[in-house]
């Protein structure tokens, strides 16, 4: 048994989808399981009784289980030292939804949907993945400095003297794994009068979506909903694609940009997808549209990167210090498209800097 591997903590009522869990994770020579228990007080008393060396450094939290559901053994996990990560496991329905936000909301790091069985259930290539992906990387950024944690005064200082060149008219985010925490830290920086349009596609199931777009309204930056097919794009919103449909922008003559939402085939094997997205906003905006790449697995947006990097526009990523994956940030770095790598707080005073360089005039010609 190795010293260095991960030790995880299952704690979910049924038995049975302890043991998928386990399976999955112990596929991975790197994982070891620690403690496989049925509600969030015998998860309390298996971390007290726990030695040093069986102390799970991830949790797997079921959030709906009887005598101690998951919301309330959340904030009592959190305070144990050293502090877990905690990644809750939630039903794909809206109700999950509203309980996954509100448990990110308190301190869980991440969230795992549970697929149906018209999904594939458990034994869905893409969940085992996703499994994998967030419990090893979520666990590597507990090692390092924390996530969303406050940049020191060289990072703020190099943010603030950094330039992008450009004066976007819109900006799109693409993120995924690991999106909804780089999101939060990005979004909380800037102001609620953005003089720009915002696009994001987040890869997420229907009902989550929505959810996130309430969570980042609330912290005070640009207003933020889930978009509406036919809507016209304002300054100073922020558009969620919503779970299953991909969000694209048109415009016809001299009339203003409005989203699109449709439903052709996944992208990337992802529904939104962060390229059509992009191409869309490309013929519209070319040299004066930004794209962020936050945190993500796979390579999704770096096409719709190449042609924006081909329009003149800019494209900026998040860096792999700071991602928990850093597939879509690193397949965009690796083809040598963004004019800057940094943490989601970086990026956000970048943007701004850009922003604030510029005459309001400027900035707002032709955001309609």
């Amino acid at each position: 048994m190795s010293a260095t591997q991960l030790r995880v903590m299952l704690c979910d009522d049924s038995a049975v989808v302890r043991g998928a869990l386990a399976r999955i994770l112990e596929s991975d020579p790197g994982i070891r399981i620690v403690a496989r228990v049925g509600d969030g007080q015998a998860a309390l008393k298996a971390l007290e009784a726990a030695p040093a060396a069986d102390r799970p450094e991830v949790i797997l939290l079921d959030l709906e289980m009887p005598v101690m559901d998951g919301m309330t053994a959340l904030p009592l996990l959190l305070r144990r030292e050293p502090r877990p990560v905690v990644i809750v496991a939630s039903a794909l329905t809206q109700r999950g939804a509203s309980q996954t936000m509100a448990a990110m909301q308190a301190g869980a790091s991440d969230y795992i949907p549970k697929p149906t069985a018209a999904l594939g259930g458990m034994a869905d290539p893409g969940f085992r993945a996703e499994l994998l992906a967030k419990v090893k990387g979520w666990a590597r950024m507990r090692n390092r400095a924390a996530p969303g944690a406050t940049m020191g005064a060289a990072a703020r200082s190099a943010a603030r003297s950094a330039t992008l060149g450009m004066v976007p008219r819109a900006i799109a985010i693409g993120s995924s794994t690991g999106g909804p925490q780089a999101l939060a830290a990005l979004v909380r920086r800037l102001p609620r009068g953005l003089r720009v349009p915002i696009l994001l596609t987040q890869h997420m199931p229907p009902g989550f979506t929505a959810m996130l777009a309430q969570h980042l309204d609330s912290l005070g930056g640009p207003r933020c909903a889930e978009a509406v097919d036919g809507e016209v794009l304002q300054p100073g919103h922020l558009y969620v694609a919503p779970g299953d449909r991909h969000m694209l922008l048109t415009k016809r003559d001299a009339g203003p940009p409005r989203i699109a939402l449709n439903t052709d085939p996944p992208e990337n094997f992802c529904r939104p997808a962060v390229d059509p997205m992009l191409r869309s906003m490309v013929p519209i905006y070319g040299r004066d549209l930004l794209a962020i790449i936050l945190t993500g697995m796979g390579q999704d947006g770096l096409l719709g990167c190449r042609e924006v990097a081909r329009a003149g526009g800019v494209v900026i990523a998040q860096d792999e210090a700071s991602s928990v994956v850093w597939g879509m940030p690193g397949a965009v770095a690796k083809a040598g498209l963004p004019k800057l790598q940094a943490p989601p707080e970086a990026l956000a005073d970048h943007v701004m800097a850009a922003l604030n360089a510029a005459p309001s005039h400027a900035v707002l010609r032709h955001t309609a």
